[in-house]
């Protein structure tokens, strides 16, 4: 299955919310992953431009999505920004089929 990288931030009335009842996101995070039929890899929290950091495993990119759709329509975060994560693997396919992509750059004949 596909792995997926999430940055999120917290809006502030989420922090304050969490300050008022402090609460473990992990298992909330592990509920709406699983209801697609994916896996909570990882939840951490950071400083820095983003507040938190999922590792996700799901089926497809369409639940992935509607994960993400869920998440971001419930208005407890300010910004989310999803990274499709490619296995060594997988890139290494990518660039065997990029020799036969004819990419012409802009402006050039």
């Amino acid at each position: 299955m596909p792995m997926y990288l999430s940055r999120f931030s917290y809006t502030p009335e989420t922090w304050a919310r969490l300050i008022e009842n402090p609460e473990d996101r992990r298992e909330a995070a592990r509920t709406y992953i699983e209801s697609v039929g994916g896996k909570l890899h990882g939840f951490w929290y950071a400083f820095g431009e983003h507040d938190g950091w999922n590792l996700w495993e799901a089926p497809d990119n369409v639940s992935m999505a509607s994960v993400m759709l869920a998440i971001g329509a419930g208005g407890a975060l300010s910004s989310y920004e999803t990274t499709v994560l490619l296995s060594v693997e997988e890139t290494m396919q990518a660039l065997g089929k990029a020799k036969s992509v004819r990419y012409r750059p802009p402006g050039k004949p």
